[in-house]
């Protein structure tokens, strides 16, 4: 098919056999069928416009390899850059994923805080959650200071063993230790 547009007579299975090396060199430089397709046809259709320039018909190949680097160069001159959108990982916000693995975050801490007894769960909550001070929590609860100190100390241990396992999805420890 090929052969008739070309002003020399080579004999079709050459000129195939000329695309099949081509494609497998553009693949080769280029890693994409398609774009190997594209880059075969333009090498062809170049070729077919300046046959004329082919002064030596044994050399076809080599000339055909040099029109294929010629289009490949041009390729890689004129192409935006591209992003591999395969290799990112996306954050959001507010996306449904995310959303579920805070209420599973949630619903574990407060699993963990339910566990505890009365008095380390009251002291924990009372200054932890409620940003309370020891001493304010003593009043609260009618209890010494040094009481306060030593159940918030347990009741934080205990949540810290209870929760050890657990990966948020960015990787980001929500568990704090407040004052």
């Amino acid at each position: 098919m090929l052969g008739q547009y070309f002003r020399f007579n080579h004999p079709a299975h050459k000129l195939t056999e000329h695309r099949a090396k081509l494609h497998r060199m553009a693949l080769a430089w280029c890693g994409d069928h398609a774009l190997a397709d594209d880059l075969v046809q333009d090498t062809l259709a170049r070729a077919l416009e300046k046959q004329d320039q082919l002064r030596d018909e044994d050399r076809l190949g080599a000339w055909l390899y040099k029109i294929l680097h010629n289009c490949w160069m041009e390729y890689l001159r004129t192409r935006k850059p591209e992003l591999d959108i395969d290799n990112i990982e996306l954050t959001c916000t507010d996306c449904p994923e995310r959303k579920f693995a805070e209420n599973q975050l949630v619903e574990q801490v407060q699993a963990a805080v339910a566990s505890l007894p009365l008095g380390q769960r009251q002291v924990m909550t009372l200054i932890d959650l409620e940003g309370c001070g020891y001493e304010q929590v003593a009043l609260i609860l009618d209890i010494p200071v040094g009481t306060v100190m030593s159940r918030l100390s347990r009741a934080r241990e205990a949540i810290k063993k209870l929760l050890q396992g657990i990966h948020t999805m960015d990787n980001v420890h929500y568990l704090r230790s407040v004052k």
